[in-house]
């Protein structure tokens, strides 16, 4: 393919108004398909759900280790803060990979169900109780997006003061705008106070247990884990519960919902996670030699993405297939093959419990605007509104 073919921009308000478009029209070019994150980075994105779970499960193939690619970037591109080398699982393979993993993993082990639940649901009182009285309210400014991020700095023991400026930071760095390295780095530096906070004087938080783990990292590696962890737990969360309640709100097959329905909040998070997953485009890979993939030379330079949305809306599964890769569950939303996301289950049990919550307390709930009239994020990775204001009866 020539420097001139043209290339699908999955940035600004266009794509972010009909994403799905742009994703049907990549299709008919095939698996594979030319793309551009940002102004001047460009990628390929794989577009069919079969290509998707090869590239996914295939590690002799395909590396995660972007070191290649990310020379061949300037220092403040805005796209390296969520694709830029650092030591953690998300960019590691084989046996780095896995002791990386497991730490999470035992770490996320500490949170059982039943304590989830109940954070979850003290957090989410809380800030109904802030704009019950109001009768209005924007819910995923003041419920969507705050709730995982008061949990998830809970757990980690990060001082109030340092909550809204973690808010932030990780705003700005999953925008891929002009500020998102200098937000990213601001994240890590509050995360590496913390750190060095617990090396001196341990705590019952996950941010000790990363530390007192038995694979023994690096205070850089914890504090890597750190960030990687409250961004991958908090934006996708929030607009996943966003996602949900905007389906719950707009679409007529839940209009009982709200008062004991058939259709549930399950289903409205299963049905997001299938056609309008929070992470639409990410997982990037990178060919460990040069290779012909599916009729598209490419070269260890070139970052090779998978549309998790792309993929999941081209998906013709026959039963069997759909059986084998957990029926309703089948989606790529949460990744597939060794890097599939380690904390699925928290994710859905927070979003599940934080709507039904929600919805017990504010049982008449209505759009304040026309369905159309929500607007979307512009961003090449994620599928995020950028309100969501309701009405309801005051309480």
């Amino acid at each position: 393919m020539t420097a001139h073919t043209p290339r699908t921009a999955l940035y600004g308000a266009q794509f972010a108004a009909d994403p799905h478009a742009h994703y049907a029209r990549l299709r008919d070019r095939g698996p594979l398909a030319p793309v551009a994150l940002a102004p001047g980075v460009d990628a390929w994105l794989v577009t069919d759900y079969h290509v998707a779970l090869e590239i996914l499960r295939d590690t002799d193939t395909w590396t995660r280790d972007p070191r290649r690619w990310q020379a061949t970037q300037p220092a403040d591109s805005p796209i390296l803060p969520l694709f830029g080398w650092r030591p953690t699982a998300l960019f590691s393979d084989g046996p780095a990979h896995a002791r990386y993993r497991q730490v999470i993993t035992d770490s996320v082990g500490i949170l059982e169900p039943h304590l989830l639940q109940r954070d979850t649901t003290a957090v989410a009182e809380q800030l109904i109780a802030e704009f019950a009285h109001a009768g209005k309210a924007d819910l995923l400014a003041e419920y969507a997006y705050r709730l995982p991020l008061l949990i998830l700095t809970s757990w980690y023991g990060v001082p109030d003061p340092d909550i809204d400026r973690i808010s932030t930071a990780m705003n700005r760095a999953f925008e891929t705008s002009s500020g998102a390295a200098a937000a990213y780095a601001d994240l890590v530096a509050v995360v590496t106070e913390q750190v060095a906070d617990r090396r001196a004087a341990p705590r019952h938080d996950l941010i000790s247990a990363f530390l007192g783990h038995p694979a023994q990292l690096a205070d850089d590696e914890v504090v890597r884990h750190i960030t990687l962890t409250l961004m991958a737990g908090h934006e996708p969360t929030a607009n996943l519960i966003a996602g949900a309640l905007l389906r719950m709100l707009s679409d007529d097959r839940y209009a009982g919902s709200l008062h004991s329905g058939a259709m549930t909040a399950h289903d409205a998070v299963n049905e997001v996670l299938w056609n309008d997953p929070p992470l639409s485009n990410f997982s990037p890979h990178y060919p460990r030699h040069e290779i012909v993939f599916h009729g598209t030379p490419l070269t260890p330079e070139q970052p090779v993405l998978v549309s998790y949305a792309s993929a999941n809306a081209q998906a013709a599964l026959t039963p069997a297939e759909s059986e084998s890769l957990g029926g309703s569950y089948a989606h790529l939303a949460w990744g597939a093959g060794p890097h599939r996301c380690p904390a699925r289950q928290p994710a859905v049990l927070m979003a599940v419990t934080a709507i039904e919550y929600l919805i017990s307390r504010l049982t008449d709930l209505r759009l304040a605007v026309p369905t159309a009239d929500v607007l979307w994020r512009p961003g090449p990775i994620h599928r995020a509104l950028t309100a969501l204001p309701v009405e309801f009866t005051a309480v």
